[in-house]
């Protein structure tokens, strides 16, 4: 238990490497254990040797160790807080001091919102549900824990073992309306409204929801102040803040975002949260979970081979990768992990140059609206789960069908890009459909999608609506079968900007509908497919779905880069330094479902055709560091790779 009077000494030593900020950190490693009351050999296997060997063959730029789980032990022998009872030696003072030998940076994982421990002990802290009954999970961000407990505790730890940082997890995700004293007076006074609501019928629905998102946000700034002034150049994120699950502005003080992907099909997750994070402009990374965690049975681990594969959809997107493993119980990680974690590192590593902090090059912006998911689903964050469909759904189609693709959170502007694709949302509001029309009166070009967007831009489509949307049975056909796309549409009269056709049933013998119109407003062009597009292709990722969408996009749109390639090949266009650079990953053999949740093999693809519209002759053109056959004529550079195993990378310079 002495272990920590160690560390001031080596940490200061002036041999000691400089540990990079978060910011410039490109792969880290994440082990959490949740120390709990019935634990007794915490930190018993843990030795500097085992340590050694893992930093030696990992290099990663930081490991987050365990210093609080949701259970509400701390994992450390403390003054201010709850230690597990049964900690046998103090992990954290042994992994801080390898880690600071070797110019590693270390973080703790720390629930924040989340500690029953804490509302056992303290039941008042409790946040209060619709029902009156006290969450056994959850504490009140209208009460005294996050001062009285979750700041002393976090600021004992940073102080002990001079952390470089903490990742709070629990927190964004696992806050919910609170109805406790504290809130409905705080609510009362700052609206006169007395009775607190309930549902979306009562008096002051929406205005509750955002009341106690504020306070969220109040009680995060607490904490990353308090930190901070503690301990300046301390390090502050809360896991899944300002990515989808928090569609807001940047505005609290925390230095960097990150959240932990995970689920059977965990890579349909990254592609939306990684193309969200990228367009926040703070620094980021994502964490895999290095294992799949079925209802029964214990953990299924992932190979080397799967983690590389989610790892090209983070690093090709300009952001850090980190993966997540449990040590055991008692603190040690096999040498199995490590070597996985090694494999996965060296192919990070050898992708860093070109692919970290590297930034876009706008093509096809797909709209992310915090309006409709605030003020329809009833959450005060995500996760989402099915509402958040219609924008995975789009970005899943369109890099289907090759085109390189960013999300553009409903804040921030659509300067640069060609092409504006907005979901099938159920409420984007009038800010932003306001943005919409004027982006395409004034030479910009769009496709809305769904029945809610139908009824917004039916003039800029130049559609005229029938009727309400209805509930029905829509095929569409595609280049071998129909894919049925049942849902809420919105019939509209045929014309002559009908480019898409839906039928009641798969017999195109049958009487047609509009299945989308294009349209000419201003100085643009907009096109409408009038129904739930996105959420049906985040459902069944039917290929003539994606056909329909890709076929539509044709009649706007000329991207920068095409492709001839399977659809399991996806692209980003990224620009790092003076450099054009092409991400090509292949998704072939990816895991989706929980039957089928490891993978151990992608198969290859190849040969790729690349054509890239360039108007200089380039310097050189390399794939993966090598220079490439290539040409270049009338501004099209023309090159092939002849295997894709995973990622690679085609850099134009």
């Amino acid at each position: 238990m002495g272990a920590a009077a160690a560390l001031p000494a080596l940490l200061h030593a002036q041999n000691a490497p400089a540990r990079l900020q978060r910011r410039d950190c490109f792969f880290g490693l994440h082990f959490d254990l949740h120390p709990g009351k019935t634990d007794s050999a915490l930190g018993r296997d843990i030795t500097e040797a085992m340590i050694e060997k893992l930093l030696a063959r990992v290099r990663p730029d930081y490991v987050q160790y365990d210093c609080k789980g949701h259970v509400g032990y701390l994992g450390f022998p403390s003054k201010s807080g709850n230690s597990s009872p049964g900690i046998v030696q103090d992990s954290l003072a042994i992994w801080r001091r390898v880690t600071a030998r070797r110019g590693v940076g270390l973080f703790a994982h720390f629930s924040g919102v989340w500690d029953s421990l804490a509302i056992e002990q303290h039941p008042e802290w409790a946040r209060v549900a619709a029902d009156g009954k006290r969450d056994p999970r959850q504490t009140s961000t209208f009460g005294p824990y996050v001062d009285r407990l979750m700041i002393p505790e976090l600021e004992e730890a940073a102080a002990k073992y001079e952390l470089d940082g903490v990742w709070v997890d629990g927190d964004c995700w696992q806050t919910n309306p609170d109805y406790s004293e504290a809130a409905a007076r705080a609510f009362g006074e700052k609206t006169g409204i007395r009775t607190l609501p309930r549902g979306p019928k009562d008096a002051g629905w929406l205005e509750f929801l955002e009341f106690n998102r504020e306070q969220f946000r109040r009680y995060v700034r607490r904490y990353a102040d308090a930190l901070h002034r503690a301990r300046p150049g301390f390090q502050v994120a809360s896991n899944w803040l300002y990515s989808t699950f928090v569609p807001e502005r940047p505005e609290l003080p925390v230095d960097f975002l990150s959240g932990d992907y995970l689920g059977a099909a965990s890579i349909s997750t990254a592609h939306l949260e990684a193309r969200y994070l990228a367009a926040t402009g703070k620094p980021w990374d994502l964490m895999a979970w290095g294992f799949f965690n079925p209802k029964e049975g214990g953990f299924l681990y992932k190979s080397a081979v799967q983690l590389q594969q989610e790892a090209s959809v983070v690093i090709g997107q300009g952001g850090g990768f980190q993966i997540y493993y449990q040590p055991t119980r008692a603190g040690r990680v096999d040498h199995r992990h490590i070597e996985v974690a090694g494999k996965v590192a060296s192919f990070c590593r050898a992708r860093q140059r070109l692919s970290h902090k590297s930034e876009t090059v706008p093509q096809v912006g797909v709209l992310f609206s915090r309006h409709s998911l605030y003020t329809t689903t009833g959450k005060l964050f995500g996760g989402w789960g099915g509402w958040s469909d219609p924008a995975r759904g789009v970005v899943e189609a369109l890099l289907a069908a090759h085109y390189s693709v960013d999300v553009i959170p409903d804040w921030k502007s659509f300067d640069g890009y060609p092409l504006v694709v907005v979901p099938d949302w159920l409420d984007i509001g009038a800010e932003t459909q306001a943005v919409v029309r004027d982006y395409v009166q004034q030479g910009g070009k769009a496709i809305v999608i769904g029945a809610a967007n139908a009824r917004l831009f039916a003039t800029e489509v130049g559609v005229t609506l029938e009727g309400d949307p209805v509930a029905e049975p829509a095929w569409v056909p595609g280049a071998e079968v129909f894919a049925n796309v049942y849902g809420l549409w919105q019939r509209v009269a045929a014309g002559p900007g009908m480019i898409e056709s839906r039928y009641s049933d798969p017999d195109s013998a049958g009487s047609a509908r509009t299945a989308a119109a294009l349209g000419t407003f201003g100085m643009g062009r907009i096109a409408g497919i009038f129904g739930p597009l996105g959420a049906v292709y985040a459902a069944g990722h039917t290929p003539a779905v994606r056909d329909l969408l890709a076929r539509v996009v044709a009649k706007l749109f000329e991207p920068l880069v095409k492709l001839k390639a399977p659809p399991v090949v996806e692209m980003a266009l990224r620009r790092q330094g003076g450099s054009l650079v092409l991400h090509l990953s292949n998704m072939g053999g990816m895991a989706v479902s929980e039957q089928y949740p490891v993978i151990d093999f992608v198969p290859p693809v190849g040969p790729i055709e690349v054509t890239a519209r360039v108007a200089k002759r380039p310097a050189r053109v390399e794939w993966n560091g090598r220079p490439a056959k290539w040409t270049w004529r009338d501004g099209v550079v023309r090159t092939t790779v002849d295997r894709l195993e995973i990622h690679g990378i085609v850099e134009i310079a």
